[in-house]
């Protein structure tokens, strides 16, 4: 019977035995899994990390690829503004846009007849400056070739007009509708005097592809979180000032208060869309 018994134990011990030994190589299993998928995460990483990298050095070398031939009448630091309004108005609104923006779109809906009135009565200047970021986000180029157009229009002293028919006739933002030239000169006929040879011909040629490609870089650089940005005599006025929600009336309160006791400036006579 003993013997029986310490078969018995044997048995159990050498199970035990057994049994340790299978959770150790689990646990090591573990463990390398562990580390490998975490050394795979990190190359992952890096592998992004360098497509990230190569893409912006592409980026800065299609840059670099022509010099920035600034639009005509524009103004600001490197000539990077394009100005709608008198130029001793007490008061500047600053807007950053990209023209695939669905938010500067409902921004521009809201607030264009506002903006307009405060331009055309001389209590604001409006300095606008374009940048591409959806292109970059969504691909495609729409945002760099409404761009470039604009600046065409503004050659030829039809800015304005021509950036309120881009927004009224905005595609989706997945839409790249605008990356299509022909598109471009197709809505510059709804504006009185711009579909001309020589907008067509600086439109096909990109003449201002480099010029918006430095703006965007600025708009980079600046720190700012989004488009639209407004700005206010270089303070931030959307989505709110301070506590109060942008809207019609705190904007005409705010240009009021800003203006308070300075005289508005001198306009002269714009055009308009047809």
């Amino acid at each position: 019977m003993s013997e029986k018994n310490e078969e018995r134990k044997r048995t159990a011990r050498d199970r035990l035995v057994q049994q340790r030994e299978q959770d150790r190589a689990r646990e090591r299993r573990r463990r390398t899994l562990i580390v490998s998928t975490a050394v795979v995460g990190v190359l992952a990483l890096a592998a992004v990390i360098g497509l990230i990298a190569a893409n912006a050095g592409k980026n800065d070398e299609d840059s670099d690829a022509g010099p920035a031939v600034t639009p005509s009448g524009a103004t600001g630091k490197d000539g990077l503004a394009i100005q709608v309004g008198a130029d001793d108005a007490p008061s500047t609104l600053t807007i950053w846009e990209d023209f695939r923006c669905p938010v500067c779109a409902q921004f521009e809906n809201a607030f264009r007849g506002t903006i307009a009135e405060l331009a055309d009565s001389g209590r604001i200047k409006v300095e606008y400056h374009l940048a591409t970021i959806i292109d970059g986000n969504l691909g495609g180029d729409g945002s760099l070739r409404a761009a470039n157009a604009a600046a065409c229009a503004q050659d030829v002293g039809r800015f304005a007009p021509y950036h309120d028919v881009l927004y009224r006739n905005q595609p989706a933002e997945s839409d790249d509708a605008f990356g299509d030239n022909g598109k471009l000169i197709e809505l510059a006929g709804k504006v009185d005097g711009l579909d001309t040879a020589a907008f067509r011909s600086c439109v096909q040629d990109g003449t201002h592809d480099s010029w918006v490609e430095k703006s965007s870089k600025a708009f980079t650089s600046g720190g700012f979180q989004g488009t639209p940005t407004a700005l206010l005599n270089g303070e931030s006025i959307f989505p709110k000032k301070g506590d109060e929600e942008i809207s019609v009336a705190h904007l005409e309160k705010w240009v009021a208060e800003a203006n308070k006791g300075r005289k508005p400036g001198t306009v002269t006579a714009t055009p308009s869309a047809s």
